[in-house]
């Protein structure tokens, strides 16, 4: 095939009529095919030289040029595509370094396997701008819903046409097991929009909790206008779900406007989600009440919040414990993502249980420690007493206030509790010195000896073993296994220790020894605001 006047114009028609079969613009398609024939070029006259090709946009003549760029002698390294400023004297009256020596060559013709080149390299170059022009029209519409047609079926991943596109919808972004033929017209959301090398390039879900909340904004025209705030979505695909709202207008009752006249609205969203059921619950700030309304149908006794740990507890009526919990847990697993907690629940005969439990062994704790008949310490416990540091540290006339204690009882209340605390502490430096803790420990502020006792145990001898320590070693804390929420009990943790008290601790000595400057702390706040936001 040789670039002759015959087929000259062939080319710009065959450029247009790719450019408007894959939407993309003709001039891309005629660089592409400048780029092939200097390919075949470079294979005809020789893989070294700059051979470079433009065709007219207008006629399509193609013009082939050798290109040689001047260049300081030393640097000479490709004499085909090279010249220095001595050779170039030749061509150009005062040639500099870095311009160029154009020179026109033969067209090429070009032979079976060179064609075949060309139209490969063509090809590629119009995939690549039929993928650019793909991405940027779907990158602004990720988090949206879009409506599309069921092409095909790859090993359980749904190929949808989106119109100028094409989308997948992977086998675990299904609900259920919906299944789909071709020519189905499908809803989905548009999850992400990435640029890949091959392949789709927008991912759909229909399992996302997202979804569900860009539904509910079709068809709820108050959440549309932002009357109504959609605060948090938890779902168990294809089964059943839980959405908090807000209403910003207190006229404007945010569940009544979702479930619509006679159930409309919900239930149109129910049939897009192939009958999933939905509760909708009223957004609470209050945590506690929140998660009252996110457990229902099941009615809540009451709610003890661990603010700390980032757990609740809910205790239920012993006929509630079923319905609070779901069948096979799904109830309190979607109410515990709907408000990101950790929910423990028990039956009222339960907490009543554990309340008893507690109250036994702090009452044995005082009759034991503080030498008294079983009457006067459940007294104590009564009034809210909960160890020995605070009777024997308390203000006296707390202990005034107990009915029948006087003056003279409170003082050797007291006596008591610090005789025994005293002795305690004792036996714990003792034990912490027999396992070989360094003094540096024991002069630390903030530790007791019973703490330096339980850190030895734990193999912490020296401040520098302390310094070394992560707070969650001390105070404890929360680690994900499996989708799990295991706990991590901290050396600590018997003490109240919590982790600030134990992330002041470690970088007081941290200080100590010198390890950071207390004057760069000031700067780690806002450090850490900005890694947070990057």
């Amino acid at each position: 095939m040789a670039i002759t006047s015959a087929n000259q114009l062939e080319l710009l028609q065959t450029a247009e009529a790719v450019a408007r079969e894959k939407m993309i613009d003709p001039d891309l398609v005629i660089q592409a095919m400048e780029d092939s024939l200097a390919r075949a070029a470079k294979s005809r006259y020789g893989s070294e030289m700059d051979i470079r090709v433009h065709i007219d946009r207008k006629t399509g003549r193609a013009t082939f040029t050798r290109v040689r760029t001047v260049v300081a002698d030393e640097e000479v390294e490709n004499y085909q595509a090279q010249l220095t400023v001595a050779q170039a004297k030749q061509y150009k009256r005062d040639p500099e370094i870095g311009d160029e020596i154009i020179d026109e060559v033969p067209p090429v013709d070009l032979g079976r396997i060179a064609a075949q080149s060309a139209k490969q390299v063509i090809l590629q170059r119009v995939r690549e701008a039929e993928r650019d022009r793909q991405f940027d029209e779907f990158k602004d519409r990720k988090g949206t819903i879009i409506n599309g047609v069921v092409k095909r079926e790859e090993y359980g991943n749904i190929i949808v046409d989106v119109g100028r596109g094409e989308a997948i919808l992977r086998r675990n972004e299904k609900i259920g097991r919906e299944s789909y033929r071709p020519n189905d017209r499908i809803r989905a959301y548009v999850k992400d929009v990435r640029r890949e090398t091959r392949g789709p390039q927008i991912f759909l879900s229909r399992t996302d909790p997202q979804f569900m909340a860009e539904l509910f904004k079709m068809e709820v025209p108050e959440i549309y206008d932002g009357i109504i705030e959609i605060k948090a979505v938890a779902r168990d695909p294809g089964s059943r779900a839980k959405i908090a709202v807000l209403s910003h207008d207190n006229s404007i009752d945010p569940v009544g406007a979702c479930v619509g006249m006679r159930g409309s609205r919900v239930q149109a969203v129910v049939g897009e989600l192939q009958g999933e059921k939905i509760d909708i619950i009223p957004w609470n700030a209050d945590q506690a009440t929140f998660l009252v309304n996110a457990l229902q149908p099941a009615e809540v006794s009451k709610v003890v919040v661990d603010e700390d740990a980032g757990k609740i507890e809910v205790v239920v009526p012993d006929e509630q414990l079923s319905l609070a919990i779901g069948r096979r847990g799904q109830n309190v697993r979607l109410a515990s993502q709907l408000t990101g907690l950790d929910i423990d629940i028990l039956t009222e005969a339960e907490e009543s249980q554990r309340r008893q439990a507690e109250f036994a062994e702090r009452t044995k704790l005082f009759v034991d420690a503080l030498d008294l008949d079983e009457f006067f310490a459940q007294l104590l416990v009564a009034e809210g007493f909960t160890n020995l540091e605070e009777v024997a540290y308390v203000d006296l006339d707390e202990l005034l206030s107990i009915e029948g204690v006087d003056e003279g009882t409170a003082e050797e209340l007291q006596a008591r509790a610090r005789d025994y605390i005293e002795e305690q502490n004792r036996k714990a430096i003792e034990a912490a010195k027999e396992l070989g803790v360094e003094q540096s420990l024991f002069d630390f502020d903030g530790l007791t000896p019973q703490m330096v006792e339980a850190l030895a145990k734990d193999d912490v001898k020296t401040l520098e073993d302390f310094a070394t320590c992560a707070d969650w070693e001390l105070a404890g804390g929360w680690t994900t296994v499996n989708g799990q929420r295991v706990k991590d009990e901290g050396i600590l943790e018997k003490f109240g220790m919590s982790l600030e008290d134990a992330q002041n601790l470690i970088m007081t000595a941290r200080i100590q020894l010198g390890w950071v400057d207390p004057s760069e702390l000031a700067d780690e706040p806002e450090e850490s605001e900005e890694e947070a936001e990057e």
